[in-house]
Formats: C-alpha cells, structure tokens, sequence
C-alpha cells in the first residue's frame, strides 16, 4: 500500500509520500482495531449463539465482515477513522468464530472424536492465512494491484457464507443428511442436559472453574501468538528480514500451513490412543503446545537479522508447536464444559 503513490502529498520535510504510507503510531491502532473488536465481541455473540443458533448470527458476521473488507481501500482513502471502524467490525466478525467451533462440537462431535473435530474446525487459521498470504502477494505484484486483494477476498466470502447457510444446520436431528445409525454415534454417551436445547448457561460456574480459567490463559497466549504472526509477520519478514513481497508472501504461507499436518495428527492420536488418559494426553499437548512454542518464539529475538532461513525455521517450529493444541487445552475446555 505505502507504494501506492496515485495518492501522494508533500510531508513537512520535503518528502512526497503516499496516502497509504502509515506512521507506526497508525499501524498499532490498525492493527489493535480488530483485537479490540473480537475482545468486545465475544460475549454478546456467544449469547446470540446460545439462543438462536450459530447458523444466521455466523451468516450476519460473515457478512459484515466481508463489507467492511470490500470498504478498507475505500476508507484507507477517504478517512482513517472510518478505516478504523472497519477494522473494528472486522475484530467484532473474527470473534464469531470460535463460538461457532465450540457449538459445531458440542452438537455434531462425537465424544471420541472430539480432539479431530477440533483440529479441523481450528484449521481455519492456517487455510485462510495459506490463501490470503500466497495469493494477496501475486495480486499486489500483478496490474490489479493491492485494491483487488481486499475486493477478491470480500467476494469470495459472501460466496462461502451462502454455502455456510443452505448446509448448515444447528442440531443434526433435523436435517435428513444424518442416519439414524449416525445420529446414534454422535449423541452416544451424551447426557441428556447436553443434548437439551433448553439447558441454562450456568455462566457462574463457567467463570468460577479454574480449568475453564486455565484454557482461557492458555487460548489467550496461542491466540495472541497466531494474530502476532499473522498481522506482523510480513512486516517482520519484508522490513526486517529482507525477503521480497512475493517471497513474504509465500514464506508466511509456508509458516502458518506448516502446523496443519501436525495437527491433524495430534488430534488423531489423542482421540485414537485409550491406553493413555485424557488428562495425562491433555497435559503432555499442552505442554508442546504453550511451553514448547514459547520457547521457540523467544529464540526468533536472538537470531541475526542476517540468517533470515534460520529465523523462518523457527518461526516454523514455532507453529508447529501451536499445531498439538488441539489435543490439548481446545479438547480440555469441550470435555470440561459439558
């Protein structure tokens, strides 16, 4: 964007620079628009899902998530509060998200397949950053340039929310895609306030239960670190490490899908193995997961700037870590919760 000089102005040195050319003050409030908006978020959706479901209140946030995407060049323009008050509805629509994971698994999981279910619906994460990363860089090289990027992405996700609403539905008893034979699998072992629509929230005990409190820290610290690397990570990789806007592009790709393997076969063999417990399985992921990641972050600060392939490994160990979590605190709060 900042090489974008169709929109130019003279600076008070002397300097011409683009519209697009945010100072770092800017940035930190571009960047913390979105965290702002999935901490304010989270709750009134996930009461909107408790009481209507996660089929039309995740088609209402995909929805404004993509118009406000459609918007940003628009607002990067015109004013950058506006741009801000996008990205804030950005953060407001990215917190529908794990509302809609949480209530996928507690209605259509099967108990021993929990661990998988998460997995893929987590996987989001790196699909998405894979896609956006590798393809955003070849557009912004190409003619269309950088607009397309927020243009293509807004129309894709209106066609992806629309196959979100004519396939999903809330409880599997009520579409006749689910044999009986299936329906069987999914509720077995089920007690029957799981499986009651009209079950009270008891949100004292939620917010009094040191595990639901510990899965919080935990889902706090892998969160922070994903939205970290997807936010900063280009920046990190094109100003401080040096590699080229297409290279950026496929590099970060490269990190954020290198933990998806990984985590597949974690949740595999948390769901599959029996001869260990849940909770000494929980605790050994967990531990991969959050200590093992933190560590790796830290040594990416003592690395030269020089050995850019080395910084890029363990950037890449670094996720890879992150990948186990779903064995880990994820399937630690579904068990706990019901």
């Amino acid at each position: 964007m900042k090489n974008d000089y169709s929109e130019a102005f003279m600076d008070g040195n002397g300097t011409i620079r683009s519209i697009y050319d945010y100072t770092s003050g800017e940035k930190k409030w571009i960047m913390w628009a979105v965290a702002a908006g999935t901490i304010i978020g989270t709750i009134p959706i996930n009461l909107l899902y408790v009481k209507y479901g996660a089929r039309y209140p995740f088609l209402v946030a995909g929805v404004v998530s993509c118009l406000s995407t459609a918007f940003v060049p628009l607002a990067a323009r015109v004013n950058f509060f506006i741009l801000i008050l996008l990205r804030f509805l950005q953060g407001l629509a990215y917190s529908a998200d794990f509302a809609a994971i949480g209530l996928m698994t507690v209605r259509w999981a099967p108990l021993s397949e929990t661990a998988t279910f998460v997995a893929i619906l987590t996987a989001f994460t790196g699909i998405s950053s894979v896609v956006t990363n590798s393809l955003t860089g070849l557009v912004c090289e190409s003619s269309l340039g950088w607009k397309y990027a927020f243009y293509l992405h807004a129309i894709v996700g209106i066609i992806l929310f629309v196959i979100w609403t004519v396939v999903y539905m809330d409880h599997p008893e009520d579409t006749r895609r689910v044999s009986q034979k299936e329906l069987g699998k999914i509720q077995k072992n089920k007690s029957e306030a799981h499986l009651d629509r009209n079950t009270a929230v008891p949100y004292r005990k939620i917010l009094t239960s040191p595990v639901i409190l510990c899965v919080w820290a935990n889902a706090f610290f892998e969160m922070s670190a994903v939205i970290m690397f997807s936010s900063y990570m280009p920046i990190y990789f094109h100003e401080v490490l040096k590699f080229g806007i297409t290279e950026t592009g496929f590099y970060v790709a490269l990190v954020l899908f290198s933990y998806m393997p990984i985590r597949f076969v974690a949740a595999v063999f948390s769901d599959k193995f029996k001869f260990i417990s849940e909770k000494l399985k929980i605790m050994i992921f967990n531990t991969v997961a959050v200590g093992g990641s933190g560590f790796f972050f830290a040594c990416i600060g003592f690395i030269p700037a020089e050995h850019n392939i080395l910084s890029l490994s363990f950037f890449i160990l670094t996720m890879c870590c992150i990948g186990v979590n779903s064995g880990g605190f994820y399937k630690c709060g579904v068990l706990h919760a019901r």
